[in-house]
């Protein structure tokens, strides 16, 4: 039992000066001047008690290429934990044959014995015919309500759009949510065929062979879709301008749909992927330019999106080189593998666990944004779209206690070197933070104290979500 005293209390809601009582795996209480002799106390004045971060959007132990994405659901959930963030959503692939539920047993496989936090899992859909529109449906009884749909990489997760329609339809009878990577597969197909061709082989040829002209065209496209479906839709890692306008556009129309942004597209752009080691900022969709930060970072502060994801695929820039994680060395093959043709640069970075930080630094520390703002686009908007709200999400009595007490005075030179990434570099490197998790508990569990570790693999629980999530 712990009794958190004088701390303030943050919701998406409303900031309160309260104690908070933990109890086994829950909050209990919620009060002033709260006493109880045999719980352990801990002093948070000065402090702010926020609800644990729930990142959407990761991608852990993920093969691509000639390797795999250098996280798996130990490191990545350790790594989530030290920023602050106590929940976190993968993607089942899906099998290249047999039944859906048999990349649902793989991914529980890989995940259940190492997740350090709680977990819950969206499943692509990437191969349609009937038997897998009669399946879909049946993930409801696995605790997967979400779906996931590609617009491009063609000949590998790509549906073309009347699958794409009849997806958002099925999704629509049940109380699916579908979310969608909105791209024009074809435009990337000719352009890298001409760029390679051409001997254009350096990373910023990787965002020139992806449009952000045609990505915009892709919203409006799904968006079109959902409406005809009458479906709710969630458009992953937004990354342009006129994709936000896109957005706003289809939300004045009635259509259900909802946007996510990641940090990169916030603050990076294709002069980082022009520099010599562009390949650390290869992800897909790409790094847009200045004009899309600006516009994404206004989207954001005003609430003209609903989440705030990182898509965490994270790599090693150099996997020939061992790194020493928990005391052991380790290397995995990374960026360098596309040294010579950006179309084998692996495409992910790092970054669930900066999130939070960044965004508090960026944003909250300069008064562009509300702690309780913070709370709603890295917490409880989630919680509400992905069924799970009130167990995550927020601070009430009877919710899953997943505290972070916030010192929002602490200053920090931020980098690889206090980052818990299994990686070799941090996008973030040189930054000076201020607000940093000084305590984070997961139900209840005490697992960062500082730089002290104390979550452990399997501590973490697989959430059996629910569907009809809300349209926010």
């Amino acid at each position: 039992m712990y009794l958190i005293r004088s701390g303030t209390v943050v919701t998406a809601e409303k900031s309160i000066d309260a104690d908070v009582l933990v109890e086994g795996e829950k909050v209990v209480k919620i009060g002033k001047n709260l006493s109880f002799t045999d719980a352990k106390t801990i002093d948070a004045s000065g402090k702010f008690i926020l609800p644990g971060g729930i990142d959407p959007h990761t991608h852990f132990d993920l093969p691509m290429f000639d390797t795999v994405s250098s996280d798996d659901h130990y490191t990545g959930h350790k790594a989530a934990a030290f920023g602050g963030t106590t929940t976190v959503m993968d993607f089942i692939p899906q099998p290249d044959e047999g039944k859906l539920a048999d990349g649902v047993a793989e991914w529980r496989g890989k995940a259940d014995p190492k997740a350090a936090i709680d977990f819950g899992f969206h499943m692509n859909i990437t191969r349609l015919d009937e038997e897998i529109e009669k399946e879909i449906p049946k993930l409801l009884e696995h605790g997967i309500p979400t779906l996931k749909v590609f617009t491009a990489y063609n000949g590998k997760l790509r549906l073309e759009d009347d699958e794409i329609f009849r997806v958002l339809k099925i999704a629509k009878e049940h109380n699916m949510l579908t979310m969608v990577h909105a791209e024009n597969g074809d435009v990337i197909e000719e352009l890298v065929a001409e760029f390679l061709a051409d001997g254009k082989t350096d990373p910023i040829w990787h965002a020139r062979s992806r449009p952000g002209w045609l990505a915009v065209e892709a919203v409006l496209r799904m968006a079109a879709l959902a409406a005809e479906a009458k479906a709710s839709l969630y458009v992953v890692h937004m990354n342009t301008a006129g994709g936000v306008e896109m957005l706003n556009y289809a939300r004045q129309q009635g259509v259900r749909v909802m946007g996510e942004t990641c940090p990169q597209y916030l603050f990076f752009n294709e002069e980082h992927l022009s520099r010599p080691d562009g390949a650390k900022w290869i992800c897909s969709p790409p790094m847009r330019t200045k004009t899309d930060n600006t516009r994404l970072w206004k989207a954001l502060i005003e609430n003209e999106f609903q989440v705030l994801g990182t898509d965490h695929c994270p790599f090693f820039y150099d996997g020939t080189t061992e790194i020493d994680y928990e005391g052991s060395p380790i290397a995995i093959p990374g960026k360098e593998l596309g040294k010579d043709d950006f179309t084998k640069i692996p495409n992910g970075l790092p970054a669930v666990q900066d999130r939070l930080l960044i965004l508090w630094t960026r944003a909250v520390s300069t008064g562009e944004m509300t702690p309780n703002q913070f709370v709603a686009l890295t917490s409880t908007n989630a919680a509400k779209i992905f069924g799970l709200y009130p167990q995550k999400g927020t601070i009430a009595e009877g919710s899953d206690a997943d505290l972070v007490i916030w010192d929002p005075e602490k200053k920090i030179k931020y980098g690889v070197a206090q980052s818990h990434h299994r990686t070799d570099y941090n996008l973030f490197e040189g930054w000076e933070l201020i607000g940093y998790p000084e305590k984070v508990f997961l139900r209840g569990n005490l697992i960062v104290d500082g730089e002290e570790w104390h979550g452990k693999a399997g501590l973490g629980k697989f959430l059996h979500r629910v569907p009809n999530g809300e349209f926010i």
